[in-house]
C-alpha cells in the first residue's frame, strides 16, 4: 500500500460503488490484526490476503458481501491464482459480534475456505486455493 498500490473487487451499483473487497500479497498487506500471534503460529504464507470487505449500510443484509468476496477471488483466479486467507469474525460460539470492515466465518466458508485456526479473541484464519483462470 506505501507504493500507492490496491487491489480490490468492487462491486457497483449503477455509477456508486456499493461493497468492495480488499485484497493483495502480504507484502503489500502486511498490518493485519493479531499479526504476532500469526506469524508466532504461521505453517506457511499465502500468495493472497483478502483483509478488509465494506458494504454501504444501504445495501447490508443483500449479499453484497458474499459477492464482494467471490470478486476478489475471481480477480486472483485472473492473476494466476494460488493459496488464500481470510481472517473473519468467528461467531460459531453464536455471539453476535459487529462486523464493519471484513465478515463472519461463514462467509468464508460459502466462499469455500476452511478453518485453520484461532486468531486472537473472536477472529480466525481461514484458508483456500483457487486455481488459475
Amino acid at each position: 500500500m506505501k507504493e500507492g498500490r490496491a487491489h480490490a473487487a468492487l462491486v457497483f451499483d449503477g455509477d456508486d460503488a456499493v461493497a468492495w473487497a480488499q485484497y493483495g500479497a502480504p507484502a503489500e498487506l502486511p498490518n493485519i490484526h493479531h499479526r504476532k500471534q500469526y506469524e508466532a503460529e504461521l505453517d506457511r504464507l499465502p500468495d493472497y490476503r483478502i483483509t478488509c470487505i465494506f458494504v454501504d449500510r444501504r445495501y447490508r443484509r443483500k449479499g453484497m458481501t458474499e459477492t464482494a468476496l467471490r470478486g476478489a477471488l475471481d480477480l486472483i483466479a485472473q492473476a494466476g491464482g494460488g493459496v488464500v486467507e481470510g481472517y473473519p469474525h468467528d461467531t460459531t460460539d453464536g455471539r453476535k459480534v459487529a462486523v464493519l470492515y471484513d465478515t463472519t466465518r461463514a462467509v468464508f466458508e460459502r466462499a469455500g475456505f476452511s478453518y485453520v485456526r484461532p486468531k486472537g479473541l473472536r477472529n480466525c484464519v481461514m484458508r483456500t486455493t483457487v486455481k488459475p483462470a
